[in-house]
Order: structure tokens, then C-alpha cells, then sequence
């Protein structure tokens, strides 16, 4: 392919790392076999199709430059539909194999590059900036650029604190709360078969093995070998596998088959990588602060939204939660067992050779008295072995304790308690099993012995615990109001409707009821099916902690919160349920805002300060939550990228968010309460996403202090967490940046006229934005013609359905995932760039030379305004405005055409100023030319991508057509529906993994 010839033939500079370097190597091994399998597997023909598809449209950077009369087009139109879907899957065949390549060798490189090198912080990146009296003219002309953080991971955080000075005394007292939370959503975003993801995975590991044969190989002066030879083959082999294999799921999920698709990555990856993290974390310490103590084991951790997350998701029932709490359980469990077989197998010490504790044989002798079978079997066998014994008893345990856990899962009615805890001996939790744990560890540590297979154990169980991962609760909060107005009226107990009353009588009366320890839910309920749903949820958990402990299941989000009485509605509902107690202001519930569109980021600051101001829930928040070992009052807040960005465009949402924090942090000050931050960030750059490590240093940094909690979504868990380097690598970069941003925060965020000017380029921005996007009366049949937004609503992915509202046809009702999405794989990306040139112009009219100056040192300076200049220019450079018109010319009705052509005109004026200005600012004369390795990955695609995306509205055309009077000449009489459907649906897969992004 064309693109081959530019990756191949380019100039290889001697300043290219060893990585870039095998990079280059593997592509064209890639691509070499990828068009052997498609000859083997279709024939030349497909072959010569698929170059002469790529040269016709492969010009530099995928822009074609007159695409309207190119032939490739009347080639696509021409073929059988059998050949459109072969060529289909042979460029997502090529894209997806190209993505385990990149991900493979950018992360050596990264890492190679982080090792070193420190953190290029200076002086004048943290020292006082001097600007004039209005804050706007920059006295120092020339910043440097090196002033700016290069990435980070351990090894060059801690040096880089030690070269700045940073008290030892700060950074301890941040280790001991440093608390990162990592949380798995369920919304349908990853598009890839689970089956698909193993080849690849298999894929990766092969690529593995050939880079130590061939290192191997090196270091004796051998240029090849026969075991190279024989993965080459393997290699062969698994994508002629991959080829013959379905792409599309082949029915919709069901929330246990997402939970489980999830835990997948628990199980493969991230079970064993935590350990090493804080094994990587302690050791980099210890090297340069050999006084400081690392945080604790569970640093760390992660939660889940998956069979827990009920906004917008009937199918997400207390069955399915109770069920999956047990999934997750058994999980941990199984690798608990697994793991003390191999201590069996290390801990073989002999009373004869090893003392031994007291306190080990009275524990052996008591395990005795309760597992008495055991010790029939096996105590001649090892009868001089305790170690053996004491862990033969602790696998029996284990195995009791999973057993009962797989009656609970399977028992017809998930509230039936059988099998009882005192049936057989087990563990009632992951903290008697750690105990046993330590026990063994004490012996070990007395008698002058370590065991790093132990260790690592005991890591695991603190990290993972009996649960594997927290479970979020989350509704809407519509309906808490809903089900207390039923209630309420059903027990004529109101003098009118709650959902009639004004915020005032709410919260008066929410407060008086959270104070009295009557009941308010009657035993029988006579209410609607929502509302019965509603009150078993809460029901649900308690029966979770009491039979989980109380941090599986702890926090309740709230979406679309907009008031104080939002949060006391569902404190309410949770002292019905017995998590909260009236009595002692205490409860086992952590109640959590989530404030997602531009108007609710704005009024949380109000809201929480009623809350905080509100006695009742300033003492719960002193004294509750004591599991949690705290001695601070925590409440978390979460923020929402994707519709804040759908609802105000990607400047005034980011914005909007960085200023909500600051005035969140501003108003928990006073009361004594510690913010938790929850990003609800998505996967892409629409929704919030993008580099972690850059967007953690963007936000304020005195908001972040150590804790922090993200969402991690869709197809962003396999490209971080499919692989360990690549889980390890992320983890500890995103770990380096909470620290980095903790300790060391520019003061940028509080210029007070900085501020004032960010706020004017957000109104400027949002404006243009709502202008199209609301306001533009054409604007929502342009979307509905020219996108597949219906389309990739029938793509099996998900158990969630597309829009919250069923039936209706408007941008407020649809999720911001489906929205995202039409926009990527129609190459207009246009919620992540759109409104923000128009803003920047306006601005730089007022005094085009100084206001310029200004922002080009608002790049170089202040990390906010970097992260969104560095992700909009990433964005653009993926943008095709060539590929949009041809999806607008062919998709469109010919009656809209002209209509539609006024919006697209529209729109690309502004993707060309924004272009030019970006540039501008970032002194780039390409976008991207500040990061080489991407831009390189953009173009490798962009050359590719274009005709997949001709292929895509060739075959959705031809599915819309189907069964009307179409143009003649148009092949559709032919095919079935539902053959084109699946047409149309395999080209989604290929440019999602073209563009390395759905939604």
C-alpha cells in the first residue's frame, strides 16, 4: 500500500530511538503479512483492489484534493457487495494490526525516554510571573519552553522533587492519603469483539517474543533464526484466524456479559500489575528518599460502574448487582487459591531445619479443631512442614468461602442467604484472610525469612480485598423525586405534591425527616414499577454491605444534580434502606453530585455550600464513613465532560469544569471538608478524553491534594489495559502526575485576569457553538442524514439503549456517546474543536499583536490552556473535511443538499481558522509538529482511512435506499436488509479502529 511506501521509504535519521526504529521494522512486517493473508485468503484481486483504492486516495496526510472526481469512488460504487465488505474488512484489518504495533513500541519508547530524563522543571516554571497592572501584558518576552514537564513516571518524579527542594515532610503527608481511584464504566464505547481482543492480544505477545529473539539474535552478530522464522509463522497464522473470524458481536450484551468483559482486564492484567506498581512506587522512593514511608498497598484502587450503573439502564436490576458482586467475588477468590497453591510450593520449611512460632502452631492446632478432614489428609504429610499445613487449612477456606459464594450467585432469589456463614469454616471477609496472611508473614520475618511471593499476596488482598472492585451505584436524580412524591402522596402526608414543591419546602421537609426514626416506606408497596425499583435498589446495598462489608458498595452518584435537596432525597431513601442512622447522624452511604451540563457547573458551588451549611449533613460527613479509617470529613464531587461538551461546546465545557473546581475547593475550605474530585471523563476528546498524565497537570492543583477519581470507558480500557506494560505504564504516570500536580501547582490558575480572559473565550466559543448545534433549524436533519447515528444504534454493543428518551429525535435526548461517535467516523470530530477558533479570533481582533503574545504565553506557561490548545490541534489533525462532504453529498437527500451545504460551509470556515490559529499559537508550522510520533500515526492513517470512508457511504446508501425508487445504476435490488446493514456495520469497526476512537 501507499501508506506502507511512506512509512518504509522515509529517511531513517540516526536520532531515531531504538524503538522508533523496531517501530518502523514491525509495520512493515505487519503490513507484509497482512497482504499475504489477504492473498491467501481472497486472491490477488482484493489485493490489487485495495492498493488501487489507497493509491487513488492516498495523497500526503490522507487530504484529497479534489475527492469528487476521484475514481475510486465510481470504483466503490461499482462493486458486488460481497467484494465492498472484503475491502472493508481488509482496511480495519490493516488498522487494527497497526494499532497492536503502535501500542506496543510507542510505549518503549516512552518509557525509555522517561527513564532518562527528569522533569525538566526550572525556576522559572514555578517561580512568580511578572505581569503588569491589567494583567495582561507579560513582561517576560521569551519563555522558554524547556520550563514545561516532560512526561513523567517514578524515576524521574522523585529526583525531580529532590532538585526542587520540596520538603520531605510535605511529600510525606501527602503519601500517607494519596488516593487514586480508577473507575470501570459500562457505556458502550468499545466496539471490538471480546474474541477479537484475545487475538490481538496473542498478537501482541508473539510481537513480544520475536523482539528478545531478534535482540538475541543481535548480540551474537546472527541476522536471522529459526525460531524467528517460526513466530513470523505464528504470526501468519493468528491473522489468518483473525480474518476468518466475525467481527460484530453477534447479540446484544447483557449487563452480566459486560461485567464480565470488564473483569477481564482484572483477571489477565491488573491483578498482578498493581503490586509491581507499588513495588515500582516504593523502590524509586526509598532511592531518593530513603526516610520517607511509601503510601499504603492500595494507593491504588479501582471501582466499577458495570451492573451497577442504572442511569438510563432498566436492564440493570438488583439481581443483576447482587450478581455481579459475586462474580466479581469469586474472581478474587479463584486467584487467591491459585496463589497459595505456588506458596505451598516455596514455603516448604521443615521443623527440622526452621523454627517456628507458638503463635503459627497454635493457630495450625485451632485450624484443626475446626478442619479436621484436612488434617486426616494431609498432616503425615506434612508433619514436619507447618508452613504447608497452616496454608492447606487457609486454600480449605478459601474454597468454602468461594463455594458459598457460587450458591449465592446461583440461587434463584438473591435475598435467600444459603448457604449460613457458620455452615463450614471460611472467610468473612478479605481482612480475616489478610490476617492469616500476616500471621504467616510475622513467622517468616522472626525467624530471619522473606518471601516476596507472600508479599505480593498480602499486596493484593489490601488492593483487592473479597470485592475485587467498589461498586458505584448510580440513578438519576428525576427519579428519587419521583419515588418520594408517590410515597408521599400515597400517605397523604404532604399538604400538596413533593415534586410541587419549591427547594425551600424540600429541603425543610427532607431535613425533618432525616431527623425522625419513623419509617416512611410501607412493608407492602402499592406503587409503580419505577418506584418499587427504586426503593429495592437502596435495599439491595444494605443487603451488599452486610454481606460484602460496607466498601463494596458505598457511593451513590446522583446525575443530572441540580439541587441540595437532589442529595437529601437520596439520604433519605438510604435511612429507609438502614444506611443511615438518625440516631447517631451516621451512615454507610457516601452521597455523590454529579453536576454534568454547563448550568449545573455552575450552580454546584451554591449547592454544596447548602449542603455543607445544612447541620444534619455537615455531621454526617464528620462522623461517618469510619470504615474508611479517616479522620477528615471527604465528600466527592463528580464533574461531566461529555455532556457538559454536547450541551456548550469543548472550550466552555473545559472550563466550566476547571472553574467548578476551584470554587467547589473554595467553598469545602470553611466547613473543614475534603474535596474528592470524580472526572467523568470519556474516551475521546469530546467527552473529556485524551492524554491522563497532561490532563491531571491542567487541573487546579489544589484541588487534586493526593485524591483523585477517573473514569476509564469503553475502548480505553483495552488500549491501557490489554497489556501489563502498557496498565504499568499509565498507572504510574497518571500516579507521577497526582503527585507532581499536588506538590507542585502553578499559581496560574488564581490570575485573577487570566481568568477573567479564559472566561471571555468560553462565552465567545459557547456562543458560536449553541449557534450551530441549537439554533441552526436545519441543524438536527443535517446530523440525522449525513452521520450513521442510526445506524450504529442497531451495533450490538451495548445493553444500554442509545438515547434516554424512547421515540424522540432531538440532540438533548441522545447520549453523548452516539453523538461523539457520527462525528468521528464522518471525520468531522466537530464537538472537540468546534467554536473555539471563532473565540480565539474575536479575541485576537480586539489587539491582534499583544492579545496574541499573550496567548502564546498562556501555551508556554499555564497547563490548562496547553492541555486544551494540544488537544483540539490532536483533533484537528484527524479532522477530513473532503471525507465530510462526500458523507453530505451522497448521504443527503438531493432536496437538502443546497440547505445542508450553508451548515458545512459554516463549519469548515471555522475548522480552517481554527487551524490557522492553533498553529499560530503553538508555533508549529504542521499540526502536531510538537509531537512527531503522533503526528506520524495520524498521517499512517489519514492515508488509509479515506477510502473505508467511501466504502462506508457506498454501502450506507445503498442501505437507505433499499426499497425505494434509488438512482438507477445503484446495485441494492440484490442484497437483503440485513446484508447491507451488516455492510455498513463492519465499516464502523474499521474506521473506529482507523481513527483509535469511538466515542
Amino acid at each position: 500500500m501507499s501508506s506502507r511506501l511512506k512509512t518504509t521509504e522515509r529517511p531513517i535519521i540516526s536520532s531515531e530511538s531504538p524503538s522508533s526504529l523496531r517501530l518502523r521494522h514491525r509495520i512493515k512486517l505487519i503490513e507484509d503479512l497482512w497482504e499475504s493473508v489477504l492473498r491467501q485468503e481472497c486472491g490477488q484481486k482484493l489485493v490489487d483492489l485495495l492498493k488501487q483504492l489507497n493509491a487513488t486516495t492516498g495523497a500526503p496526510g490522507g487530504q484529497i484534493v479534489d475527492l469528487r472526481h476521484s475514481p475510486a469512488i465510481a470504483m466503490i460504487e461499482s462493486l458486488e457487495l460481497n467484494d465492498a465488505i472484503r475491502a472493508a474488512r481488509g482496511f480495519a484489518l490493516y488498522f487494527q494490526l497497526i494499532n497492536i504495533v503502535e501500542q506496543h513500541y510507542e510505549q518503549q519508547d516512552q518509557r525509555s525516554a522517561s527513564a532518562n530524563a527528569r522533569l525538566k522543571f526550572t525556576e522559572d516554571s514555578i517561580s512568580k510571573i511578572e505581569i503588569d497592572a491589567d494583567g495582561k501584558n507579560v513582561v517576560d518576552n521569551e519563555p522558554n519552553a524547556d520550563a514545561r514537564p516532560v512526561q513523567a513516571t517514578f524515576g524521574s518524579l522523585f529526583p525531580t522533587l529532590k532538585t526542587l527542594n520540596v520538603p520531605p515532610r510535605l511529600i510525606q503527608n501527602l503519601l500517607d492519603h494519596l488516593d487514586i481511584r480508577l473507575v470501570f464504566t459500562a457505556h458502550p464505547t468499545e466496539i471490538v469483539r471480546r474474541t477479537i481482543r484475545a487475538k490481538q492480544r496473542s498478537i501482541a505477545k508473539i510481537l513480544r517474543q520475536l523482539d528478545r529473539v531478534e535482540d538475541s539474535m543481535s548480540s551474537l552478530g546472527a541476522a536471522a533464526s529459526l525460531e524467528a522464522d517460526m513466530l513470523t509463522e505464528q504470526l501468519t497464522e493468528e491473522i489468518r484466524l483473525w480474518w476468518r473470524t466475525d467481527e460484530l458481536h453477534q447479540f446484544k450484551p447483557t449487563v452480566i456479559d459486560e461485567v464480565e468483559y470488564a473483569l477481564h482486564y482484572f483477571k489477565e492484567v491488573l491483578f498482578d500489575a498493581l503490586p509491581k506498581l507499588y513495588q515500582r512506587f516504593e523502590r524509586n522512593l526509598k532511592a531518593v528518599f530513603p526516610e520517607l514511608e511509601p503510601p499504603s498497598y492500595n494507593f491504588c484502587s479501582f471501582g466499577s460502574w458495570v451492573g451497577s450503573d442504572r442511569d438510563g439502564n432498566p436492564s440493570v436490576t438488583p439481581q443483576v448487582t447482587w450478581r455481579t458482586s459475586c462474580y466479581q467475588r469469586d474472581l478474587v477468590l479463584e486467584k487467591y487459591i491459585s496463589a497459595v497453591d505456588n506458596l505451598t510450593e516455596s514455603l516448604s520449611l521443615s521443623l527440622h531445619w526452621s523454627e517456628v512460632l507458638p503463635e503459627l502452631l497454635e493457630s495450625v492446632e485451632q485450624d484443626r479443631l475446626e478442619m479436621n478432614d484436612v488434617y486426616d489428609e494431609l498432616a503425615i504429610r506434612y508433619r514436619q512442614e507447618p508452613y504447608r499445613l497452616k496454608l492447606a487449612y487457609v486454600k480449605k477456606r478459601l474454597e468454602n468461602t468461594r463455594d458459598r459464594n457460587q450458591a449465592l450467585f446461583n440461587a434463584d432469589d438473591w435475598t435467600q442467604r444459603v448457604p449460613d456463614r457458620q455452615s463450614v469454616p471460611i472467610y468473612p471477609s478479605g481482612v480475616d484472610f489478610l490476617r492469616e496472611l500476616q500471621l504467616i508473614q510475622r513467622n517468616l520475618e522472626e525467624t530471619g525469612l522473606s518471601c516476596s511471593e507472600l508479599e505480593t499476596l498480602i499486596c493484593q488482598v489490601e488492593i483487592f480485598g473479597f470485592n475485587l472492585a467498589h461498586l458505584d451505584i448510580r440513578q438519576e436524580s428525576s427519579r428519587h423525586s419521583d419515588t418520594i412524591s408517590e410515597i408521599a402522596d400515597y400517605l397523604q402526608i404532604l399538604p400538596k405534591s413533593y415534586n410541587d414543591m419549591d427547594e425551600a419546602e424540600r429541603v425543610a421537609w427532607l431535613t425533618s425527616e432525616l431527623k425522625t426514626r419513623r419509617p416512611l416506606t410501607p412493608t407492602e408497596m402499592p406503587f409503580s414499577e419505577t418506584t418499587r425499583e427504586t426503593i429495592e435498589t437502596f435495599r439491595i446495598v444494605r443487603l451488599l454491605q452486610q454481606e460484602f462489608g460496607v466498601e463494596l458498595c458505598q457511593t451513590y452518584i446522583i446525575s443530572m444534580s441540580q439541587e441540595a435537596s437532589d442529595l437529601l432525597e437520596v439520604l433519605l431513601l438510604a435511612k429507609e434502606a438502614g444506611l443511615y442512622d438518625p440516631a447517631t447522624g451516621t451512615g454507610t452511604l457516601r452521597v455523590v453530585p454529579l453536576f454534568e451540563t454547563v448550568e449545573d457547573l455552575k450552580r454546584a458551588p451554591r449547592v454544596m455550600k447548602d449542603l455543607f451549611a445544612l447541620p444534619l449533613y455537615r455531621s454526617m460527613l464528620d462522623g461517618g464513613h469510619v470504615h474508611e479509617l479517616t479522620d477528615v470529613a471527604l465528600q466527592e464531587v463528580m464533574l461531566g465532560y461529555s455532556d457538559s461538551n454536547k450541551d456548550s461546546g469543548f472550550l466552555s465545557s473545559n472550563w466550566e469544569i476547571h472553574k467548578a473546581q476551584k470554587a467547589l475547593q473554595e467553598v469545602a475550605n470553611p466547613f473543614g471538608v475534603k474535596l474528592r474530585i470524580f472526572h467523568g471523563r470519556g474516551g475521546s476528546v469530546g467527552r473529556g478524553g485524551g492524554p491522563a498524565y497532561e490532563a491531571i497537570l491542567a487541573q487546579p492543583g489544589e484541588t487534586i491534594d493526593g485524591r483523585i477519581k477517573i473514569t476509564e470507558q469503553g475502548e480505553v480500557l483495552a488500549s491501557k489495559y490489554s497489556l501489563p506494560d502498557l496498565a504499568m505504564y499509565h498507572l504510574e504516570t497518571v500516579a507521577s502526575a497526582v503527585i507532581q500536580s499536588s506538590l507542585l501547582g502553578t499559581r496560574f490558575d488564581d490570575i485573577a485576569p487570566w481568568n477573567e480572559l479564559m472566561e471571555e473565550l468560553s462565552m465567545k466559543s459557547r456562543a458560536h457553538y449553541r449557534a450551530l448545534i441549537y439554533d441552526q433549524p436545519d441543524f438536527i436533519d443535517f446530523f440525522m442524514q449525513i452521520t450513521p447515528i442510526a445506524e450504529i444504534s442497531q451495533l450490538q454493543i451495548s445493553s444500554r439503549p442509545a438515547r434516554r428518551k424512547k421515540g424522540t429525535k432531538d440532540i438533548g435526548s441522545l447520549r453523548a456517546i452516539p453523538w461523539v461517535f457520527s462525528w468521528t467516523q464522518t471525520r468531522f470530530l466537530l464537538p472537540a474543536w468546534y467554536g473555539v477558533g471563532t473565540a480565539i479570533q474575536e479575541f485576537l481582533d480586539e489587539k491582534p499583536e499583544e492579545h496574541l503574545r499573550l496567548l502564546r504565553y498562556f501555551y508556554l506557561k499555564w497547563p490548562f490552556f496547553k492541555m486544551v490548545i494540544s488537544k483540539v490541534e490532536m483533533t484537528l489533525a484527524k479532522v477530513d473535511l473532503q471525507i465530510a462532504e462526500h458523507y453530505l453529498r451522497e448521504l443527503a437527500k438531493p432536496e437538502d443538499i443546497d440547505r445542508f451545504m450553508v451548515l458545512f460551509n459554516q463549519i469548515s470556515e471555522e475548522y480552517h481558522r481554527t487551524c490557522q490559529l492553533v498553529s499560530t499559537i503553538s508555533g508549529h508550522t504542521r499540526l502536531l509538529d510538537g509531537d512527531l510520533a503522533l503526528q506520524r500515526s495520524v498521517e499512517l492513517r489519514n492515508a488509509t482511512i479515506v477510502p473505508l470512508g467511501l466504502l462506508q457511504v457506498a454501502l450506507l446508501k445503498r442501505l437507505r435506499r433499499h426499497g425505494t425508487n434509488a438512482t438507477p445504476g445503484v446495485i441494492q435490488s440484490r442484497y437483503s436488509k440485513s446484508e447491507l446493514l451488516r455492510g455498513a456495520l463492519l465499516t464502523l469497526n474499521g474506521i473506529a479502529a482507523g481513527m483509535r476512537n469511538t466515542g
